[in-house]
């Protein structure tokens, strides 16, 4: 009989049982009687996983954690979709804390029944500890909050020695000087406050910070405050990205406002990538007065009907299968569309080997100019970017400008990358981030010094994606740092996987470098056995499946050997659909 998903609505808590979380490894997470929570606490390094039953969601929800990592540990979140091999990482941390944190998680676009799985690994220092209070999912989005529960929705005060946000209503009624809570409409609801009673010098400044989003949302943000003596403090609302970098998105237009009524604003919020809503009170004396704020909102329709909607970036991709897409030659030597057969001596296309891509200086005569130029798409302002693309240099002496990446404002170009590679004959992988300030345009621009020094340069399979770029695909590596969490089976299989830089040790074995850029490190089984046919098995394990699966990538060598990174490209791409 087949389990039944089950609405998610409501508060986990642990009182005297473990609900419906099971623990599927040992040494597992252990209910400690007083206080109620899961607790895992070791001598040595072990892992312990909790899993839900199937759930489902309608529309958009939060997962929300309070727990507490002591001394050395990791505690991971994971959503197991039905179906689905892998589980995707949803949250993850290793910072230890002397108190109960909140983690909040966004939970969209989950079509599939799906269980939460909740990793906790436990340090080998003495102490150490992975603890769980409650695990709260509820409707909506994270960043919603009335300020009702003892948790404030993970919202946080950022610590200043002089002025704080704290929690106002009930006993706690500013000495009237605000009306009751929005919410209840009477004196037993709760709202944030600041006051500048304590502020010791010019510009003292509070900070109210939402959860981090998890997930792209654009729509109208909605929330309740009150301002008194508006000449005396500052009050905007910002977003600050995980970099620290702040756009601002709303203040005050009048300074006329009275203390004793909620105004309602309603301002649009574009989120592609994460980020935290900052409300920030600058007081420039202690007679500053005060701000409150209650009822934080959001809906996935913009305030108004004006607003443009967010950038689509798929404009900005392109694999020149049927065209130029939305891309121009600009002044200068024009890019040619081609395509090749592979052969021993040249490589086709990047996306299927036999298509069509682009090659600069490939037809140059005496009288002709040295330089080619790509326009990209118009880009919007104040719009974080990933730009990705793969190259190939041929021929080249010197490489120094042989493809770079321009930003261009207006008349004015601005080069935020440039590649340094050699010319090797093969698809290089390149990704830049891109933070446009005003309307921008990408340029792709190859110079040559001279018409004797002038190879050819070949691009292709450009993607453009909103958000600054990050690693996206669980159990995606280009193993330029390490494993990137897969591990040698030392006990069942009859190789080891190797990782290095360059070619592998015995001529006309293997590749001649690696797949992402030509000159990194790549991970492969290797024979020096060149002109034998030799058939092992070589067995790389990823931590985080939904199954008992195992990934055999297994090497024919007949005067060569197989990559890892080719070789785990097809199989990764049919697990991960």
């Amino acid at each position: 009989m087949s389990e039944v998903p089950i609405p998610v609505q409501g508060r986990i808590v642990f009182p005297n049982k473990k609900c419906f979380f099971n623990s599927t490894l040992k040494p597992f997470l252990f209910l400690k009687s007083v206080p109620h929570y899961l607790q895992r606490k070791t001598s040595g390094t072990n892992r312990g996983l909790l899993l839900s039953p199937l759930l489902e969601v309608g529309e958009w929800s939060c997962l929300r954690l309070v727990y507490q990592v002591t001394v050395e540990g990791s505690l991971n979140v994971l959503l197991r979709s039905e179906g689905q091999s892998f589980d995707r990482p949803l949250w993850s941390t290793k910072s230890p804390s002397e108190s109960w944190l909140i983690s909040s998680v966004d939970l969209s676009n989950i079509t599939l029944p799906f269980r939460v799985v909740i990793d906790g690994t436990s340090g080998s220092a003495a102490g150490s500890s992975v603890s769980l209070f409650e695990i709260h999912i509820s409707p909506g989005y994270c960043l919603e909050c009335d300020f009702e529960d003892s948790h404030l929705c993970g919202y946080s005060n950022q610590w200043n020695a002089n002025v704080n946000w704290y929690v106002g209503g009930e006993a706690v009624q500013l000495n009237n000087d605000f009306s009751p809570d929005p919410t209840s409409n009477n004196h037993t609801g709760h709202f944030m406050y600041v006051d500048s009673l304590h502020a010791v010098i010019f510009q003292e400044v509070a900070k109210l910070v939402s959860p981090m989003t998890t997930a792209p949302m654009s729509g109208c943000l909605s929330f309740q405050y009150q301002r008194s003596k508006a000449g005396g403090n500052l009050f905007s609302v910002y977003t600050r990205d995980r970099l620290g970098q702040y756009q601002e998105l709303w203040r005050p237009k009048s300074e006329s406002q009275g203390p004793e009524e909620w105004e309602l604003v309603q301002v649009d919020l574009k989120a592609p990538y994460s980020v935290q809503v900052v409300f920030e009170v600058a007081f420039s004396s202690p007679r500053g007065g005060r701000v409150a704020v209650d009822d934080i909102s959001f809906s996935p329709q913009f305030c108004s009907a004006d607003t443009e909607p967010t950038f689509d970036p798929s404009v900005g991709s392109c694999d020149f299968e049927e065209g130029l897409c939305a891309y121009a030659q600009g002044h200068g030597n024009p890019w040619r569309r081609i395509s090749v057969k592979p052969n021993l001596f040249r490589n086709g296309d990047h996306t299927t080997g036999a298509g069509s891509f682009l090659l600069a200086h490939s037809q140059l005569s005496p009288g002709s100019t040295y330089v080619s130029r790509l326009l990209g798409p118009n880009l919007p302002s104040n719009t974080k970017f990933c730009l990705r693309f793969y190259f190939s240099l041929r021929g080249f002496n010197q490489t120094a400008q042989a493809l770079s990446v321009h930003l261009q404002h207006g008349l004015v170009q601005e080069k935020i990358w440039t590649q340094g590679e050699k010319s090797k004959g093969i698809w290089i992988q390149g990704d830049v981030s891109i933070t446009t300030s005003t309307p921008s345009k990408v340029v792709f621009v190859s110079v040559c010094r001279s018409l004797w020094d002038c190879g050819s340069v070949a691009l292709d399979d450009i993607t453009l994606d909103l958000g600054h770029c990050l690693p996206s695909l669980p159990a995606q590596c280009d193993f330029e740092s390490g494993f990137c969490g897969y591990s040698q089976d030392r006990n069942t299989d009859d190789a080891d996987w190797q990782w290095r830089r360059g070619p592998t040790p015995t001529s006309y074995t293997g590749p001649q470098g690696d797949h992402s850029t030509g000159l990194g490190t790549v991970t492969h089984t290797y024979v020096g056995l060149p002109c034998f046919l030799y058939f092992m098995e070589g067995l790389l394990m990823y931590p985080h499946l939904s199954i008992p699966l195992q990934m055999k990538i297994f090497g024919e060598y007949l005067a060569s050997s197989e990559s890892l990174e080719e070789s785990l490209s097809a199989p990764l791409a049919a697990l991960l659909t």
